[in-house]
């Protein structure tokens, strides 16, 4: 399985950006997707997930009410929408996804994507 993020780049406080990943390959194996991220001197912390099963959703309280996750399954594809982005968001943001129902956490995830910068300046 290959995770192909895209969508980062250079935006001002307040502005948004949409990230996609699209899954290829043995995308049957695929269930639950989720998005991490990773700022300079960071651990990687697990921003949004979604379940493959009925859809439910998980947010890092620093992003709830400001992202949305989503996903497509027929095209295995999973976006997170980021509305009203703080400096402090600025992060290498990573595709995740896993053989179970949801990712809760990075050790467990089974397949990770390339990454995208997302800079959000103030």
């Amino acid at each position: 399985v290959q995770l192909q993020a895209s969508g980062g780049g250079l935006v001002e406080a307040g502005g948004s950006l949409r990230l996609s990943c699209a899954a290829s390959g043995r995308t049957f194996r695929i269930h639950g997707m989720a998005w991490f991220r990773q700022a300079p001197g960071k651990e990687r912390e697990l921003v949004s997930s979604i379940s493959s099963s009925d859809g439910s959703t998980y947010y890092a309280d620093s992003v709830k009410g400001r992202f949305t996750i989503s996903r497509d399954n027929a095209r295995k594809t999973v976006y997170l929408q980021m509305n009203s982005l703080k400096p402090e968001d600025t992060a290498v943001y990573y595709c995740a996804a896993d053989y179970s129902d949801a990712i809760y956490s990075a050790i467990s995830v089974d397949y990770w994507g390339k990454g995208t910068l997302v800079t959000v300046s103030s």
